[in-house]
């Protein structure tokens, strides 16, 4: 996480993308831990890390799925145990009824394509993330559905 001198205060962009990437910390994902939360109007409505589903043992003790298929990161995403952040962000607004529509998603990694629809049609306006992914598709589609997404640099 960033320094800031003494009684200075981080930007509400780095507060959020600052927790997204605290929240990484708790996923089981063996090639890459990704942290997202959802904000709006400065308060934060759900989280989400990637990893297994509940009750499903997670890649730390079962091997990754797609280490042993060599499938390259951005390909083939549905040979994988685990859910994205953004998907298991989506669920938890889902199952305690919150609605994130107008919401800005602050997240460790661009979302891929599959997320990238999720996101649009949940209503999602704004995209802050940390840190690329290989997936031209999702950037055209957000840019064709008028969500802005930024990146934020350490």
């Amino acid at each position: 996480m960033k320094k800031h001198k003494k009684n200075q205060r981080p930007s509400w962009d780095e507060y959020f993308i600052d927790t997204a990437r605290l929240i990484s910390t708790r996923s089981t994902c063996l090639r890459r831990k990704v942290g997202a939360i959802i904000v709006k109007d400065r308060r934060i409505l759900a989280t989400g890390y990637n990893g297994t589903p509940s009750k499903i043992k997670h890649c730390d003790q079962t091997g990754c799925l797609r280490d042993k298929l060599k499938i390259p990161s951005g390909e083939r995403h549905e040979l994988c145990r685990g859910l994205h952040a953004e998907q298991n962000i989506l669920l938890q607004a889902a199952l305690y009824g919150i609605s994130v529509k107008d919401s800005i998603l602050y997240c460790t990694n661009q979302p891929c394509v599959i997320c990238a629809k999720m996101l649009i049609n949940a209503g999602i306006k704004e995209i802050v993330v940390a840190d690329g992914y290989p997936d031209k598709m999702a950037r055209d589609f957000f840019r064709e559905a008028g969500i802005k997404v930024r990146t934020i640099k350490k």
